[in-house]
C-alpha cells in the first residue's frame, strides 16, 4: 500500500514538475525521485507515517495497581472512569481476600483513551484517603475483543 502511494506521489510530482518546468519528463523524473528518497530515509517526513502512535489506534493494556484496589469504592471509581468517562471496554479482577495482593485491570480502547486511563491509574487518588500504586503497565499486541463494556467483578 505504502508503495502504491509512493509511486502516485512520484507520478504527480512528475507530471507537475514537468508541466511548470519545461523540462524533459526524464530529467523532472529523476530529480523529483531524488527528492522523494531523501523524504523516505528521513522518518520525520510526512510521506511515510507511523502508524504505529496514531492515537486512535486501538491497543490492549494490563494494568497491576496495589494499595486500596480491593475495596468497593475504588472498584467504583475505576468503572466510572474507564466505562463511563473514557468509553473503554475491558474488566478488573476479582477482589482478594488479601488486602495486599494486586488487582489486575483490562482495558482495551484507543490509545489516546487508554493512555489517559493509564496515567489516571498512576494518579493514585481516588478519594476517601485511599491510594493506589500501579505496580505494572503492559501493552499486548492485539486486543482479544472478548468485551462489549468494562465490567468490574464483585466476587
Amino acid at each position: 500500500m505504502q508503495k502504491h502511494f509512493l509511486l502516485f506521489l512520484l507520478l504527480l510530482g512528475a507530471a507537475q514538475a514537468f508541466s511548470s518546468a519545461k523540462t524533459s519528463p526524464r530529467a523532472a523524473l529523476v530529480r523529483l525521485s531524488e527528492t522523494t528518497d531523501a523524504a523516505a530515509a528521513d522518518s520525520s517526513s510526512p510521506i511515510t507515517p507511523t502508524a504505529a502512535t496514531s492515537p486512535n489506534d486501538i491497543v490492549a493494556c494490563r494494568i497491576q495497581i496495589q494499595g486500596a484496589a480491593q475495596g468497593g469504592y475504588f472498584r467504583a471509581h475505576v468503572k466510572n472512569e474507564a466505562g463511563r468517562f473514557r468509553k473503554l471496554i475491558g474488566t478488573m479482577s476479582p477482589p482478594s481476600e488479601d488486602p495486599k495482593a494486586p488487582a489486575e485491570i483490562y482495558v482495551e480502547g484507543k490509545r489516546r483513551s487508554v493512555e489517559g486511563f493509564v496515567r489516571w491509574c498512576k494518579k493514585g487518588d481516588v478519594g476517601l484517603n485511599q491510594r493506589a500504586i500501579v505496580l505494572n503497565v503492559s501493552y499486548d499486541e492485539l486486543p482479544t475483543g472478548m468485551y462489549d463494556d468494562f465490567y468490574v467483578k464483585t466476587k
